[in-house]
């Protein structure tokens, strides 16, 4: 009866969501299942959400009305961090047919099969505390760019967060478990990988919750293998990322000079009440050592404004610590808060208009922040690995800093590294090639000017 049907996913949140989803989606495939998009009118349609959106419910809940107004008759099947944390508030969105926690969405064709009664919510979730195991996953469907789960869980339950008790405890693929993943990844025609995690810089823990490697371990071992693909890291806790790693990635030729480091505040009293596990020194330490040995890495930030208690003061202090510290792009958060966390039952909440005010002053010095990056970078020739979209005309790509480029769409640099020199930003912040040559083949013949 599968081999007929077709199904279509939707995906809310991280990167390590939509490698979930491609692997998911691999199971479906596997069983019979068609892949189609929303609008083709899939038998079913499963989505995968998230938890750290403000709306969570009510993303959701218009994701699945959309669907069941391009099909009414398709099976609707909810996985994701919010159907771990709220499978029954998930249940009662009419036209919901199925719920699946953390551990169980990686069984979903089984479950979809087992449904008999459309319209009526069927839950299958676990206590969190009985999640063991790792699952794999990379995100395929974009050859250029591939998003590899490396590690999964958090131990840290800082006060706002909800990951702990929507994904378990932290644990770990092996590192000959990774390294096979990346030969599948070569093998695919990918050029870069994006080793991602929930706690990437907790690397190490296996399904019993025993410490085997470390991070530093894993990157070695990739070093030593040396793939032919660039190598990114995603998210990496300042606390975890030690000299070691941030002295190889500096010397290698695979790891690219981009790190994202998550702050949340400048000021070490809002960092003491979220539970984090550094203050504001550690983390200028951080990156004043990535900035020594690799001057022009890309350094991005997270942070959240609107903490319980946060006074103007403390805001402030988060200003200037970002001014005067030497990263490239901020990720601001407004925090909102969540049921089951410490911060929910703090007092002094921040008014929601001051928390949108605050949002918008850190968005702002973003922009000045990328843009004096990209002015910095601008005349140099870099390694940019264009995508295959052809969006208006144009080709887009990043070099190993993660500067955003630009170029007359041609299908010769279709998930190709070409060695470019690099405009400014324009007055829209846009940076173009002035000039590039294919690296590949040591051309000297323009592909473009």
């Amino acid at each position: 009866m599968a081999e007929s049907r077709t199904i279509a996913f939707h995906t809310l949140g991280c990167k390590l969501n939509f490698a979930e989803t491609s692997s998911i989606g691999k199971q479906f495939r596997e069983a019979g299942y068609g892949k189609v998009s929303m609008e083709d009118k899939p038998d079913v349609f499963l989505l995968n959400t998230c938890s750290v959106t403000e709306n969570a419910d009510r993303e959701c809940r218009t994701v699945v009305n959309r669907a069941l107004s391009i099909n009414p008759e398709a099976i609707v099947v909810v996985t994701g961090c919010f159907a771990q944390l709220k499978p029954e508030s998930i249940a009662s969105i009419p036209g919901v047919d199925l719920v699946l926690g953390a551990s169980e969405k990686f069984n979903a064709p089984r479950y979809v099969d087992q449904i008999r009664n459309k319209g009526v919510a069927s839950v299958h979730s676990c206590e969190i505390e009985t999640v063991a195991g790792f699952v794999s996953s990379w995100s395929s469907g974009d050859r250029t760019r591939v998003f590899l789960k490396v590690q999964d869980g958090c131990d840290y339950n800082c006060s706002f967060c909800t990951i702990p008790l929507a994904r378990g405890s932290s644990r770990s693929n092996s590192i000959p478990g990774v390294l096979n993943e990346i030969s599948k990844i070569v093998d695919s025609g990918a050029k870069e990988i994006v080793l991602t995690g929930i706690n990437l810089g907790d690397f190490g823990i296996d399904e019993h919750g025993n410490r085997v490697d470390t991070l530093f371990d894993l990157l070695t071992a990739i070093e030593e293998n040396a793939p032919p693909v660039r190598i990114r890291l995603s998210s990496v806790e300042p606390n975890l990322l030690e000299d070691r790693i941030i002295s190889l990635v500096a010397s290698s030729n695979i790891f690219m000079p981009h790190f994202h480091l998550p702050l949340q505040s400048g000021s070490d009293t809002v960092l003491k009440r979220m539970r984090r596990r550094y203050l504001s020194g550690l983390y200028s330490d951080r990156v004043n050592a990535i900035k020594t040995l690799m001057p022009h890495a890309s350094i991005g930030m997270d942070v959240i404004v609107g903490f319980p208690g946060e006074t103007e003061n403390e805001f402030m202090q988060t200003m200037d610590f970002i001014r005067e510290t030497d990263v490239t792009y901020l990720h601001v958060f407004t925090y909102s808060e969540r049921d089951n966390t410490l911060a929910a039952n703090m007092e002094a909440a921040v008014a929601p208009a001051t928390r949108k005010e605050r949002n918008r002053m850190l968005r702002m010095l973003s922009d000045k922040k990328s843009r004096a990056f990209m002015e910095a970078n601008g005349g140099r020739s870099q390694d940019v690995l264009f995508e295959s979209e052809n969006k208006d005309g144009r080709i887009h790509g990043y070099t190993p800093n993660y500067i955003r480029v630009a170029a007359p769409f041609s299908s010769e640099l279709v998930n190709q590294v070409v060695k470019c020199r690099l405009s400014g930003p324009d007055a829209d912040g846009h940076v173009t090639v002035l000039e590039g040559h294919e690296k590949a083949t040591n051309s000297t013949t323009p592909l473009f000017s």
